[in-house]
């Protein structure tokens, strides 16, 4: 356990970080990057431009920092890193890479702040910290290797078949090279497709898969990432997918992942609430067929929110399961579509997903909700059903950025 000692600095330090979270962590990946530059395929080159990831680790650190005498409210943060560090293939090696830097980061940010009693003390609470989500990983590590179909690292995986969905989005679908068996996994995880880059490195991303389990393959289903500012890149993965992988294509594949899921052993008499936007939808759907199998009374809510119906995937697939299971209401809403203009059918409208049209298709508000999409989206839904008073057990997400982004909003 942490001595009385490292827990008072750590959490004396807790203010200084969060005056200067962001300028630490940008110090921390650019020192990192250039003392360690075996650890750059890691990481998203895009995160980076952006920032999120500097914003995600200075929330972290922050969290930490003023919750280190109750690490018990981090157990679902822990879990999130742990599945994401797994998905990525990060080891206990990769520790004492980031702890060497991110300390010597905290003494040149902070510089006469950074005393030796704060940076022991530091060091003892990352030390503390590496062993909770090495040993957590460890874990999943082994629970992913030794299930049936299971397997660590890299598996190669033949591209059997690419569907367009939309105007920018393309399935997917993915079966073992080698001929075996896959795992199952929980509706709503990801998993993991390592590239060759030019500079011939690597480099890797998560897709959620968009099926339910129990298939001889796996689906993703991918949009195409453009640029959002002039002079910015492409994303480079999801246009290569687009461009360039057809199928009989090889891909390297990591095994499912993620903290984000529906557990089909829990059942539950009240509505199940799925919210997505945009290619948020594609960990809606696993959870969306899935549960039409395994429960299949349950009353399910579909609310989709797209720009157009032009970059809408899955809405003939959808309109099916409604019509074929009448326990599942659907809505379909386009924000880039004008007052005026002729919807696709009755169960469409215009505008963005609010809390008015949840309302309108789910009452009494118990329930319990998924969802998923774009910061803006995310960032409303919470705030509505934290406004509901909605209880946290029934709140589900998976969140296209830092979460403490999120949660501050809120």
């Amino acid at each position: 356990m942490l001595s009385q000692n490292t827990i008072a600095i750590v959490k004396s330090t807790a203010p200084i970080l969060q005056e200067h979270g962001e300028t630490l962590t940008r110090h921390f990946y650019q020192r990192m990057f250039s003392h360690n530059p075996e650890v750059g395929p890691f990481f998203n080159p895009a995160n980076q431009t952006k920032g999120t990831q500097q914003r995600a680790l200075a929330g972290a650190i922050c969290a930490y920092a003023a919750n280190i005498d109750n690490l018990e409210v981090l157990g679902d943060a822990v879990e999130l890193i742990a599945n994401k560090h797994v998905s990525l293939m990060i080891k206990p090696e990769h520790y004492p890479i980031v702890g060497e830097n991110l300390l010597a980061s905290i003494k040149e940010v902070l510089g006469d702040g950074a005393t030796d009693d704060v940076i022991n003390a530091w060091a003892e609470a990352y030390g503390f910290l590496t062993d909770i989500l090495v040993g957590r990983e460890k874990q999943i590590y082994s629970d992913s290797a030794t299930k049936d179909g299971g397997w660590e690292g890299f598996r190669k995986f033949k591209v059997d078949r690419k569907d367009k969905e939309s105007s920018n989005i393309a399935s997917f679908y993915l079966k073992p090279e080698d001929g075996g068996p896959l795992p199952d996994f929980m509706p709503g995880q990801y998993i993991t497709i390592r590239v060759p880059t030019p500079d011939g490195s690597t480099t890797m991303r998560n897709y959620s898969l968009s099926n339910k389990p129990g298939r001889d393959y796996f689906r993703i289903s991918v949009k195409r990432e453009l640029a959002l500012v002039d002079g910015a890149p492409d994303g480079f993965v999801s246009n290569m997918l687009h461009d360039n992988i057809e199928q009989g294509d090889t891909l390297e594949i990591g095994p499912p992942c993620g903290e984000f899921f529906l557990n089909v052993k829990d059942r539950h008499e009240r509505p199940l609430v799925l919210l997505a936007a945009g290619i948020g939808i594609t960990p809606i759907m696993s959870i969306l067929k899935t549960t039409l199998e395994a429960m299949p009374d349950r009353e399910i809510i579909l609310i989709h929110g797209c720009l157009t119906d032009e970059v809408q995937p899955f809405k003939s697939v959808i309109d099916e399961f409604s019509a074929k299971h009448p326990n599942l209401k659907v809505h379909y809403r386009y924000s880039d579509l004008a007052p005026d203009a002729d919807l696709p059918d009755e169960n469409c409208s215009t505008g963005f997903v609010d809390a008015e049209l949840i309302e309108s298709m789910v009452p009494d508000r118990h329930a319990d909700y998924y969802f998923c999409g774009p910061k803006p989206f995310m960032i409303n839904i919470y705030q509505d059903l934290l406004l509901w008073g909605i209880p946290s057990s029934q709140v589900h997400f998976e969140f296209f950025g830092p979460r403490e982004e999120l949660e501050k909003a809120a």
